[in-house]
């Protein structure tokens, strides 16, 4: 198998994942960056996987529908392209010989869900669109902040090993923010060093591991004396968990 981020927009990535002969691709904003590489690949697109409806994941779904015959899926309880197979927690979807679990995450937005397999190729590979970016994690535009906490435990509890893909290039940022709330996190300060090479190189970044991400990443280690500490700095009121984390997505709404 072979795992082919498709830049799109200014940040985006549409995931491709293919077997030399058959693909799916994950959150199509845009269907030419596809058409593209299916076309110098000589790949027939059998499945598009949809996240979450925000247009710059949607918008490319019918165009290719309609030139490839794909089947599309995506989350039940969201405005989506029509037609499509609906999906929740505890489906799954069957394509290339692999097996996605839907994992519901709502928070960036209502009805998000996430893709897992268990195995690619011998290692774990989790799609998760705008709910878990390296070092960071989405905007609250629909959910709460207990449900993206929520949310981000379930995907934290995956194996070391899992392959984080998620849908835009936003690490440099995020780590930027992450080193502000963490400064003396090592594993943070080197990993930096390493995000600024593959972009200076003109390489992504992702995908991630999820070991990484719980060594680095402040929304998943908001429960850190560290970074507790931080928040409360910025939000005295700050508490309990919920609102610890919940200070922490503002303070990051607001970091420049």
């Amino acid at each position: 198998m072979k795992l082919i981020p498709l830049p799109a927009f200014t940040d985006n990535y549409i995931w491709m994942l293919h077997d030399g002969q058959q693909a799916l691709v994950v959150d199509p904003g845009d269907a030419q960056p596809v058409l593209n590489a299916l076309q110098h690949a000589g790949l027939q697109l059998k499945a598009i996987l949809v996240t979450h409806h925000h247009p710059d994941h949607t918008a490319g779904v019918a165009a290719l529908r309609e030139a490839t015959g794909a089947t599309v899926y995506g989350p039940q309880r969201e405005a989506m392209p029509e037609p499509l197979t609906r999906l929740g927690q505890g489906d799954a979807v069957s394509n290339l010989g692999l097996r996605f679990e839907v994992i519901e995450v709502p928070g960036h937005t209502a009805g998000h869900i996430a893709y897992y397999c268990a195995e690619v190729d011998g290692t774990p590979l989790l799609f998760c669109g705008d709910t878990l970016f390296c070092a960071g994690c989405g905007r609250l535009f629909e959910g709460s902040p207990a449900q993206m906490l929520a949310s981000l435990d379930t995907l934290a509890a995956l194996p070391d090993t899992t392959q984080i893909c998620c849908a835009h290039e936003y690490t440099l940022s995020n780590l930027k923010f992450a080193g502000t709330v963490e400064p003396g996190n090592a594993a943070l300060t080197d990993y930096t060093a390493t995000a600024h090479a593959l972009r200076a190189a003109q390489q992504p970044t992702l995908p991630s591991s999820m070991l990484r991400e719980r060594r680095i990443n402040p929304f998943l280690r908001s429960r850190e004396p560290a970074v507790i500490e931080a928040v409360r700095r910025f939000d005295t009121s700050a508490a309990d968990a919920v609102s610890v984390f919940a200070a922490l997505r503002q303070w990051k709404n607001e970091f420049r």
